[in-house]
């Protein structure tokens, strides 16, 4: 009995370390989201990105903020919270005769005031009302702000993550091959990199804007060609602290290929580094958007973003119309914010030395 016994008890062990090892290889991931989870400020933050990459998907395909070049408000319409402005007075001067005095012995068009007017009232009737209060206001056109933010967040939230996915592919796997392989390739990726650094970004950006020229599509290749130097300094140096982990030495042992040691066994341990390094790339291209729209390098001019926004709002500003510069503000730091604390929130999900605090 104890001899029947005992296999089923070795058999019943062995299953159970089986199933414990294929738990740890298949919960890295897992583990990692379990982590990002219990984070209530990053997994709040990704909510908050979610909601803008709805309203972006929402504006792109038309469903929202597809009117935003309709004049729908008066000149500089205030928002509706403070209400329409007060009338401004045009200067007339009461009559001191007072209203019952014929003024057609004074002047001879005084009978046809009354059809005139009359008419005026139709012809107002015909036309589109435009309002006097917009939810956030209008700028110096009538256009709705809320509608331009929104139509803005497209733009400029595509321009960022764009150009920051485009220049974080570049610069990983340049630094990836940098820091891996070594030698003449670490020394030519190494001279193609002080090249791009020796020059200063602005002059740079302005070289390839004058080649490139304007456009949505222009502003993300010149942001991208500008911006992977940090992403390659970052990860060249992680690869070369990880090329030589005995982890890796393993993997060659068993026959795995470089490509492989590279990006399925160095990539996953240098992710954290990878993604903190694309979210601040995000908010710098966001920010750089804004001051080549400014300068008139960014968008084209049937086009808006958070910049072109606030180029047109420092006109606004000094005549006391806030309230677009006040909206895009409120748009970009929302986002900007919570992207960065999203970013933070999953590299300390992903980072390797929390996760084998576990």
């Amino acid at each position: 009995m104890s001899g029947a016994a005992n296999p089923s008890a070795a058999a019943l062990a062995v299953s159970a370390r089986l199933d414990d090892a294929q738990q740890k290889s298949e919960g890295v991931w897992h583990a990692a989201w379990r982590r990002f989870k219990s984070d209530r400020v990053g997994f709040g933050s990704m909510w908050i990105v979610l909601f803008f990459f709805v309203l972006i998907a929402l504006a792109g395909t038309g469903l929202i903020a597809k009117n935003w070049q309709t004049e729908v408000g008066v000149p500089n319409a205030p928002p509706t919270l403070l209400g329409p402005r007060a009338a401004q007075t045009s200067g007339a001067v009461e009559s001191p005769t007072g209203p019952n005095v014929d003024l057609s012995a004074v002047d001879p068009l005084a009978p046809r005031y009354q059809e005139w007017d009359e008419k005026a009232k139709q012809y107002q009737t015909t036309e589109t009302v435009k309002s006097e209060t917009l939810p956030f206001g209008g700028d110096r056109l009538g256009r709705d702000v809320l509608e331009k933010a929104i139509k803005g967040t497209e733009i400029s939230v595509f321009v960022g993550v764009a150009a920051a996915l485009c220049a974080t592919l570049i610069g990983t796997l340049m630094g990836a091959f940098a820091g891996f392989f070594g030698g003449k390739v670490n020394d030519l990726l190494e001279w193609v990199y002080n090249v791009f650094e020796s020059i200063p970004n602005i002059l740079l950006i302005f070289a390839f804007a004058a080649v490139v020229g304007r456009g949505v599509e222009s502003v993300v290749i010149i942001l991208a060609l500008t911006g992977w130097t940090g992403m390659y300094r970052q990860v060249r140096a992680e690869f070369l602290k990880h090329s030589s982990r005995e982890y890796v030495r393993a993997a060659e042992a068993m026959g795995a290929s470089s490509l492989s040691r590279m990006f399925r066994h160095i990539l996953p341990n240098v992710s954290h580094v990878v993604l903190v390094r694309m979210g601040l790339l995000v908010v710098g291209f966001i920010k750089a958007e804004v001051i080549l729209s400014y300068l008139g390098l960014g968008v084209r001019v049937d086009q808006v973003s958070w910049g072109t926004m606030l180029a047109e709002a420092q006109a606004e500003l000094i005549l006391g119309h806030w309230w677009q510069l006040a909206t895009a503000t409120l748009f970009m730091a929302v986002f900007v914010t919570a992207f960065s604390l999203m970013a933070d929130a999953l590299r300390d999900a992903l980072d390797p030395k929390l996760r084998g605090l576990e």
